[in-house]
């Protein structure tokens, strides 16, 4: 219907038009102008185009209906096209990832075999002759496999070959014994297709999949490891040789951050191999120069335990229709003898390997490929770009802070007598120039001197990273001290006179305001708005209003041994991306349910300074099999030389509160709590004992029924204890909130009593606005009537998860006095979605 012809304009019984190329032409540009013209709009255009002066406006509302049509089905077309080319390149990748299994099979079959013939042989210990040393019974023993090897030029050249071999050898075929990787599902909307070692020499995992970038500019990105891996504090290339086949040797020193304040940095000493195979394929393979004579070395630096590279690295090659097809091979030994025993399985999990580098790759390589694809502003005007490098700021801000390496300036305060948080003081110029010299409209200059870091890391008993991460972000107010806020921003707008401390509570909520996320949403950022309820913009050089820029990663609850992070730092409302950044924040790293329990007094366990609920610190560590996790604390405050002293002072007290706030949030999602110490006992004040009389009264009157089962004389403890979620709102409060709930509404509601006075009632009805409508207008009836029978449906709890119930009665609660105290729901057989 839009091809040309020689007649101007011809209807077949009305169903059939021929345009001539020229009104064809006309149509294009108005369709380019405007794809959906109204009625008017096409009358106008055949007014304005004397070309279509002759063609019904009907017949230009078909036309236009059919070019969308069209252009729909082309976007359709391309759509189905890239995934049928991405399915494609998977179905290859599968098939050779199925060869290469049928080999293990075979080999282990053979080894079966073998050892069934010869079983005296069974007891043999095997070993990587690859290795330099061997780990036997938890201590480090350095055995020598091998002489010193040569590192003169044809040595390293040999080196490089056998890395090459091995590398190889490991990414496609059988020298590592590879197991998928819990949780990860291979399909065409997958990060790939991932692995890790079983029963290996070290560490090791294994990853392959599609990237949307050609080999060259893949090869690029990975050999540039601090601009995608969060945790490589440098790379240093030392010396570059060439090859008489085209490639590269480069000796490399690289520098790794420490995930916690418990164990020292690893630095490498490696040996990396570029060549192009015979089919094409780029390989980049590295391995460690640890025991080499007669080259170049790198003596040991300081606060560094020196590691190990076996041969690992990646294999690229070009994917038909476009992209690459990218084998990823890690593999390392990280030394865990040189951390507590409680840590060590931070540096014997492959799957946090696979996480934290061999994943991070995949994803950092997909997300430049989007970015160049869809280059789309997203929030605050930042392109995708921007944002990146903002959360690279913010993580490799926070690492410094919490390895404080004397290098960059950072040295250490004396401690208060009590070595459970550490204070560093960093006032070098290049620190200083993320604070200073920035000119503001009241005609001043910033001029904080100096930075402060306190941190801390501590133990976490049976809460999932995941759920107490989420929980730190969206009830900020449960740990958080708004005024400590305040002071940071301050730091970067106030002008030369003293910073003044504000006074607690001028702070109102939070408002979080989404940025961006990443791919798979592994990480997200937001902006985090604390609005001033206007306590001191008149005597008081502070911000008007708080604005935090905001890093989330690990918050699914489905992630295997998922690294959570939330890092944030003061901003300006209208922070440019080079505007300073002093980043603060947590990190939860989860240790393997197989490690020992801590002994009562090591300095790890900070529960034995805290008085949290009625759990002891032993009680809280020493239960084997229960999940660990280390969480990490460091705050960084600018200050002026002149007041270090009440900085400190004020920054340790300060995160003292957050780990004892944490301490008891932690506690309080536990899901394993229950089991360990039984049910939470009750708020026993005498003010709960007449509430739940109350309720229970009043259920009573207007029902007919009794609300509790005898349970002794203790109405409160029948009441806390009951099956169904029952919760109170207050009549005071628009909107209405939640006041008390027993044990059962807290766990529907995902919090504590603390936080309960937080939520609305409006809130956990936001996913449905009819329930919420409904739960609202009830209100006079229920007044009137004093009771009501709701339906099933479903609600929201405080962390943002589906809840259905089965069935909802409201009924008014009276105090003694027979006048209304509160409103009490009840929701009947509740279960998350």
């Amino acid at each position: 219907m839009g091809g040309g012809s020689n007649n101007s304009h011809n209807i077949d019984n009305g169903k059939y038009v021929r345009y001539t190329p020229e009104q064809v032409e006309a149509l294009e540009r108005l369709y380019n102008d405007c794809p959906k013209p109204s009625s008017m709009r096409r009358q106008q255009l055949i007014r304005e185009c004397p070309i279509l002066s002759n063609i019904e406006p009907k017949q230009i509302k078909v036309w236009f209906q059919n070019r969308r049509c069209r252009e729909k089905q082309r976007k359709e077309a391309s759509r189905l096209q890239a995934v049928n080319r991405k399915l494609t390149a998977m179905n290859k990748l599968l098939m050779e990832e199925n060869d290469r299994l049928q080999k293990q099979v075979s080999h282990l079959v053979y080894e079966n075999s073998y050892f069934r013939q010869h079983p005296q042989n069974g007891n043999l210990a095997t070993t990587d002759t690859s290795c330099e040393s061997v780990v036997t019974s938890g201590q480090h023993h350095l055995t020598p496999q091998h002489q010193p090897r040569d590192a003169s030029p044809a040595g390293l050249l040999s080196i490089a070959d056998e890395t090459l071999t091995e590398f190889i050898s490991k990414a496609t075929g059988t020298a590592v014994e590879w197991v998928q990787m819990p949780g990860m599902k291979p399909g065409p909307d997958s990060i790939g297709i991932v692995a890790i070692s079983h029963g290996c020499t070290g560490i090791a995992a294994r990853a392959c999949g599609l990237v949307g970038l050609d080999p060259t500019r893949v090869a690029e990105i990975l050999k540039d490891k601090p601009c995608w891996s969060r945790d490589c504090r440098s790379l240093d290339i030392v010396n570059v040789l060439s090859t008489a086949n085209g490639g590269t040797l480069e000796l490399i020193y690289m520098q790794l951050y420490a995930p916690t304040t418990l164990a020292p940095a690893r630095d490498f000493w490696m040996l990396r191999y570029t060549s192009v195979m015979e089919d094409g394929s780029l390989v980049i393979c590295e391995r460690s120069l640890n025991n080499t004579q007669n080259g170049p070395s790198m003596p040991p630096s300081p606060h560094f335990v020196r590691a190990e590279i076996l041969p690992s690295g990646y294999l690229i090659r070009p994917c038909e229709g476009g992209g690459s097809i990218l084998h990823i091979v890690d593999h390392f030994d990280l030394e865990p003898w040189s951390v507590p025993e409680v840590l060590r399985s931070l540096y014997e999990s492959s799957t946090l390997l696979a996480q934290r580098t061999t994943m991070a790759a995949l994803r950092y390589l997909r997300q430049i490929s989007q970015e160049i694809s869809q280059p789309n502003v997203t929030g605050w005007g930042r392109r995708p770009a921007a944002l990146r490098a903002l959360s690279q700021r913010l993580s490799k801000g926070f690492n410094e802070a919490v390895n404080g390496f004397s290098d960059e300036g950072w040295s250490m305060l004396e401690s208060d007598g009590i070595d459970d948080v550490t204070l560093l003081v960093n006032s070098s110029p290049t620190k200083m120039m993320m604070t200073s010299s920035l000119p503001f409209s009241n005609g001043f200059t910033s001029m904080p001197s100096a930075v402060l870091c306190a941190k801390a890391s501590m133990l976490l008993q049976n809460v999932p990273p995941s759920i107490l991460l989420r929980f730190l972000r969206e009830h900020r107010q449960e740990w958080a001290d708004n005024s400590i806020d305040a002071y940071s921003a301050a730091a970067i707008k106030a002008g030369p006179c003293s910073l003044p401390i504000p006074r607690p509570g001028s702070f109102g909520g939070q408002v979080i305001l989404p940025l961006a996320h990443t791919i798979e949403n592994e990480e997200f950022m937001e902006v985090i708005k604390l609005e001033s309820l206007g306590h001191y913009q008149e005597d008081m050089m502070m911000p008007a209003d708080i604005f935090l820029l905001q890093m989330c990663s690990g918050v699914d609850e489905n992630a295997v041994e998922s690294c959570a992070e939330l890092i944030f730092a003061p901003i300006d409302a209208s922070f440019s991306d080079d505007a300073p950044i002093i980043p603060s924040g947590f990190r939860i790293i989860p240790l393997d349910s197989k490690s020992e329990g801590l002994s009562p007094n090591r300095t790890l366990d900070l529960a034995s300074a805290l008085d949290v609920g009625s759990r002891t610190a032993g009680d809280s560590c020493g239960s084997r099999g229960n999940t660990k996790s280390v969480m990490t604390i460091a705050f960084q405050l600018a200050f002026e030389m002149h007041m270090q002293e009440n900085v400190a002072s004020m920054a340790r007290q300060y995160v003292r509160s957050v780990i004892a706030s944490v301490q008891r949030v932690a506690l309080a999602l536990s899901p394993s709590s229950h089991q360990l110490s039984g049910l939470r006992p009750p708020p026993a004040s005498p003010e709960a004992h007449t509430l739940a009389r109350w309720i229970s009264h009043s259920y009573r009157c207007y029902l007919g029924v009794d609300l509790l089962k005898p349970h002794g004389t203790d109405i409160l403890k029948s009441l806390w204890h009951h099956p169904d979620a029952v919760m109170c709102c207050s009549l005071k409060a628009l909107p209405p909130v939640f006041t008390f709930a027993n044990q059962a509404g807290l766990d529907m509601l995902e919090t504590t009593l603390v936080a309960l006075q937080d939520i609305t009632l409006e809130k956990i009805f936001d996913n449905n606005n009819n329930g919420k409508k409904t739960m609202c207008s009830d209100f006079p009836q229920i007044m009137q009537q004093g009771f009501m029978c709701m339906d099933g449906g479903v609600c929201m709890s405080s962390m943002g998860r589906a809840v259905t119930y089965e069935k909802a009665v409201a009924w008014k609660v009276l105090n003694d006095d027979e006048e209304p105290h509160c409103i009490c729901f009840m929701f009947l057989n509740w279960s998350f979605i």
